[in-house]
Order: structure tokens, then sequence, then C-alpha cells
């Protein structure tokens, strides 16, 4: 097939006028066959189609516009539709994100392509996506030029002859286009997330109330007073802090206000705010402001409102949450969540602060770091409903952020199309050699209820948000443990060189190199296990001959170095395999209760063969760690005894998974996200 020629927009046009004339907001076949062919696609109407047959089609979703899927059709494809793995019936990607190349390279892992069985060429299927691509572009919500809406496309089943496109059967509905809400005035997250001015209302002079504690945790951050404002009638001044009579009694616009008083009086107090211009980005604490019915009306009437501010030529204030927890922002200087400090892990644990952590759910994020300080996010925001600010408008932010490197996401759904701009920030973000990691909550219809009842959202389709999340570079994760797992993880490797998908194991346990190479398969992606190079064998052999462990073990990977392995023998033969040509990772099971390993705080047995000893790998494994351009990872399998151990460790950079099960697969994860990112960026070079 050759290059299709450009969209006939107006033909295509004038057959969905004719029908929206008549009443009819769907196509008849003469009308549909005309449409086809107006992409340039080579297409042709078959009785009957024998063979492989395909589901082409387009359809436009709530969170991601127009979507297009390509795999098994036909009676067999509907029998086969839930028995296949993931990934092997059908490849989805959203038609705003993607070309037919980009399409192509997800369809042939299905095995709709390899029953074409090489019958038709790549060169076929890559136009004809394009053509259909091109359609779903400009008949999409998201075009404002857009005079009609395809809601469905479908060719079912298809197949192609001779590099035609051979359709037994078709079907398509269209509609009027929606109005598109207006943009948000994006620079103003930087003035919520950096405020040289914070107001606040609803704290209280008398009581630790949550508008009370706000103020403390923001003035403990370190926040100036001088530079904070609290909005109270009859008081001069709480916990050092200025009041004011109202909002009309301010000196001048604050950078963020923090709103913390009633849920029944906040919809008066945003009309109050976009008024008088008070601020710039304004926090909405309280909750009832669209996750509960009584509350959606006067939700929806408070969003338009807003979003009718946002059309002003100032723009209108931004508004996150509302039923928000706050932010935390390091570079910032404040913390306005409502937990007392003395609930949550103190101090910084790491040299610099590199990521930053989204969540509709704040009691999602503060689990998380009180689970894994190491997390450490320079910035930690709660999204709350979405009310205004979405999870598009952060991770675009931070996306532009040079200091981030890492974004990690708890979404319970996508605001209308957010979801396709989501998509394009992660996009983003990978172009930028950044990693994001998203959790996506409510899978299941009891799921979706309870994310409805939270945060006011609409959970969506699982399956499609992972496809297309994955093929913009992100990573999804499906569980919480596997959430922290990959945060963590690819905060710790990101500056480390993933140059492919070959893994080193070694341990002084025997179960646990089993468990290593047991561990190497995520869904459709496996980490290979390769024999070790003649020279790093020879390294190997002289490490446990200078050790006299070499008439105890085989050399092999991955490799059990059997229990009488110190810390110099653990870390010598870990860096062997690092050095490895044939290795691009290494994990390193650590073996704490070994009596020769020097993993306790105190050891009565042996006093100073403990972790005070310079040759201990609290001390040693860091140095190796950063000295290595390839991911190193530590396994601590043991109980609480060797927590200090871990926690020495991981302060000192190193990354340490507990069990040899979560490492490795959370390090095939990563790998899987960092070998497509690479992908995708030299397909945009």
């Amino acid at each position: 097939m050759t290059t299709p020629t450009a969209l006939d927009t107006e033909t295509i046009t004038a057959l969905l006028q004719n029908a929206a004339d008549s009443q009819q907001w769907s196509l008849d076949s003469a009308s549909l066959h005309q449409l086809l062919e107006q992409t340039g696609l080579p297409v042709s109407v078959a009785d009957s189609v024998s063979g492989n047959a395909l589901c082409l089609s387009l359809r436009n979703t709530r969170e991601f516009g127009q979507v297009i899927t390509v795999g098994l059709g036909g009676d067999q494809g509907e029998l086969l539709k839930n028995c296949l793995l993931k990934g092997q019936h059908s490849v989805s990607a959203a038609a705003g994100l993607t070309q037919g190349d980009d399409l192509l390279d997800g369809f042939q892992q299905t095995l709709a392509y390899k029953q074409l069985n090489g019958e038709v060429s790549n060169e076929t299927l890559a136009n004809c996506f394009d053509s259909l691509i091109k359609l779903a572009q400009h008949y999409a919500p998201n075009n404002p030029d857009a005079p009609f809406i395809l809601d469905e496309l479908t060719l079912n089943p298809c197949t192609f002859e001779d590099s035609q496109l051979l359709i037994e059967s078709a079907s398509c509905q269209f509609s009027e286009p929606q109005p598109v809400p207006a943009a948000r005035p994006a620079e103003k997250i930087g003035k919520m997330l950096h405020p040289k001015s914070i107001g606040i209302i609803g704290v209280s002079g008398s009581k630790m109330n949550f508008g009370r504690i706000i103020l403390k945790n923001i003035l403990a951050s370190g926040y100036p007073a001088d530079q904070l404002t609290i909005i109270r009638p009859n008081e001069e001044s709480i916990d050092g802090v200025k009041c004011v009579e109202s909002l009309n009694a301010l000196e001048q616009k604050l950078d963020l206000f923090v709103v913390a008083i009633a849920a029944d009086a906040v919809f008066d107090l945003v009309d109050e705010v976009i008024a008088t211009q008070a601020a710039e980005a304004v926090m909405l604490i309280p909750g009832g402001l669209g996750e509960t019915a009584a509350s959606r009306e006067q939700a929806a009437a408070m969003m338009k409102r807003i979003n009718d501010a946002h059309r002003s030529d100032a723009g209108g204030p931004v508004f996150l949450g509302g039923n928000c927890l706050g932010i935390v922002s390091h570079p910032g200087e404040y913390d306005t969540w409502f937990i007392p400090k003395n609930r949550l892990p103190q101090g910084q644990k790491k040299q610099q602060r590199n990521s930053a952590l989204i969540s509709q759910s704040g009691a999602f994020m503060i689990t998380r770091i009180s689970h894994n300080p190491w997390l450490d996010p320079a910035y930690m925001t709660a999204l709350g409903n979405q009310n205004d600010i979405t999870h598009g408008d952060m991770v675009n932010y931070f996306a532009e952020l040079d200091e981030i490197k890492t974004i990690g996401v708890y979404s319970e759904g996508f605001r209308d199309l957010d979801g396709l701009t989501f998509a394009k920030a992660v996009r983003k973000a990978t172009l930028q050699g950044k990693q994001v990691v998203l959790y996506k909550a409510g899978r299941s219809l009891p799921g979706a209820m309870a994310a409805m009842g939270h945060t006011a959202s609409i959970a969506g389709d699982f399956d499609l948000c992972e496809s297309i999340i994955t093929q913009a570079g992100g990573i999804v994760s499906n569980d919480f443990d596997r959430f922290n797992d990959l945060f963590y993880i690819a905060d710790c490797l990101h500056d480390k060189t993933i140059g492919g998908n070959r893994l080193g194991a070694v341990s002084g346990a025997g179960f646990e190199a089993v468990g290593m190479a047991d561990n190497i398969h995520v869904d459709n992606f496996s980490l290979e296990v390769p024999a070790l190079s003649p020279q790093t064998e020879q390294r190997i052999a002289e490490i446990l001959a200078a050790k006299r462990l070499d008439a105890l073990m085989e050399i092999r990977n991955p490799m059990d170095i059997n229990p009488g392995a110190d810390d110099e023998a653990h870390l010598q033969c870990a860096k062997a395999f690092a050095n490895d040509p044939n290795i691009d990772a290494v994990v390193v099971g650590l073996d704490p209760m070994s009596p020769v390993m020097r993993t306790l705080v105190e050891n009565k047995l042996r006093p100073g063969y403990d972790l005070s000893d310079e040759q201990s790998i609290a001390h040693q494994m860091p140095k190796m760690v950063q000295a290595l351009d390839k991911p190193l990872i530590g396994i601590v399998d043991g109980g609480e005894l060797y927590e200090p151990l871990v926690a020495k460790m991981k302060d000192q950079g190193v990354c340490v998974f507990r069990s040899c099960g979560s490492g490795v697969k959370a390090l095939a994860q990563y790998t899987r996200a960092r070998l497509r990112a690479e992908e995708i960026r030299k397909r945009f070079e």
C-alpha cells in the first residue's frame, strides 16, 4: 500500500452533515464506504471475511478522547477476548498521542498480528493505522475545529487482501461537539508551589482545629511568619501571625490562599475570591465539594464559575481540591497538611530531593511516606476532587521542572479529556529523561464506586489507561506495594544506565539465588540471565579461592556464593558481575544472618564485628554503588534486627529491597519502562 493521501475532511463532513440533517447520527453502508475512501484507504466490501479476521475500531472515550484499537476480530476474537494474556488479544492507543508506526509496534505483540503470518506487509498495516488515526484526530472532542465527533467507528470482521482492506461488517456513530473547558493558567501552579505570600481562613484562636494545625505546620516548616496572613475578624494575631478582617482587607494579592472552613461556606467564598482577585492559587481543604450526591450540583456550578474565570484576561485563580490534604513543598518551605508533624517521619533522607508525588488521596500519600521515608519527595501534592487543577496539569508542570526527575501519581479517575492531557504530560516527561509511575485505582466495580464516593472520580477503563500510559513512556502499577517499589527504584536508579535486560544475580543464600531467577518475568517482559564471561568466571574463582570457598561453589549466574562469604566477598563478587560486559544490572543478596557478615548494630559474640566496622557492607557498599554506572540493588531478607543496616545503606543512596522477589520484579518492570522510554526518545530525535 502506498502512503495514504491527505484526509478529505470536506467530503467526510458533508457525509456526516447529510446524515445529521436527516436526524440520523449514524452512517449507512454506502456512506460509510465513501467515508473510508476519503481517508486514502483502498477499501472493498465482502459478503464474508475468511481466514484471519481483524477488528479495527475508533471510539471516543471520556478520559482519552479518540482511541484506536486493533486486534482479533469476528467470532474468534470475541471468544478469545477473556482467555488470552494481557496484550495478546488487541492493542489500544490514544489517537492524539500515536502514529501508525507506534501502533504497529504494539500490534506486533498480539496474536492477531502473528496470525497474519506475514501475509500483510508492515507498511500496509502502518499506512492503514495512520489513515484511521488522522480521521480520529480531526473528528475528536479536543479539536476545536471539529464539526462533528466520531463516537464510534468499527470495522469487524475485516482483513487485508492484496494490500486492500476487505470489510464484511462496519458501523459508525457520531454526534455534535460539546464545549471544551477553558485552559487553566498553569503558570499559577508555580505560585502555588513557591508562594511568596500565604493566606489562611479557618484558623481557630482557641482550639487545635484543622486550620490551626495547618498554620503550625507552615510555621514549623520555616516559612516566614511575616509572609503569612490569617483571615479572621476580631483577632489581631494567632501564633504570631497577623489577622485581617476579610479578603478585601488584604494589603496585596496572595500567591496562595488556604481554605479550611466548613464545606457549606466554601461556595460563596470561591465566588468572593474570584470577584476580588485576592489570590493566584487557592487550596480547598474541605470535603463535601462533589463527592457526595447532595453536593454534586453545587460543586458542578462552582466548577463552571471557576472555568468562566479562566476565560477572563487575567485567567482567574487556580484551585486545588476540594477534599484535599494539601501540599508539602520543600523548595517552597511550607507544609499545609493537617497531619501533625509528630505523626510522620521527620528529616531529609536524600542528599538531593528530586521527585514529586501527586495523589488524589492524601491518606495514600502519607501512608507511602510512613512506610518508606526514603521516598522523600521534594513536592507532595494532594489533588482531592480535581475541582480545577488536574493530574494532567500537575504532571505537565513537573515535566518542565528541571530538578524533578521522578513523578509518582495516585489517581482514582481523570476529568473529561484529562487522561489525554495526562498521557501527553507523561510523554513530555519521558522525552525529558524523566520517569512517571502511576497507580490507577478503581479497577473493579466496587473500587470505582468507592472512588466516586471518595474524590468524586469516575474511574474509567483500567486496561485502556494502562495501555495508553505505558505507550506514553510511563509505568503503571496495579498494587500498592508494587507502586512503592517502582517509585522507589525509579528514584534510586534514575542516574544509572540501563543498557539492556541482562541480569546478574548473586547471593550467600541458595534459596535467594533461585528466587531471583524465578522472578525475572513481568507480564510479557522478562529479564535475561546470561552466562558469565570467561574473565568474570576467572575473577570470581580468584575471590572464592582467597576466601577458601572455591571447593564449595560452582561459578554460574545466578550464583550462590555460600553463607561463609563475608562482606568483602559479597561486594567483590557483585562488582565482578557488574563489570561483566554481558550483564546490565546486578542484584546481590546480602545474607544478613550469616555469622560472618557485619550486619548487626551490636555483635555480642564478636565485639566490633558489626555495622560500626569500616569493612561492613554498610560502609563499603555505598561507595561501590556510587562509582558504578550500572544498577546495583541490595537484598536484605531479615527481620527487625536488620532495620538499622537497611536504614544506614538507604541513607547513603543504596537501593535496598527486603526480599529478592520484590527487588527483581521491580527491576524487571523498571527496566522495561526505561528501554521503552529510550525507544520513544529515539523516535522523536
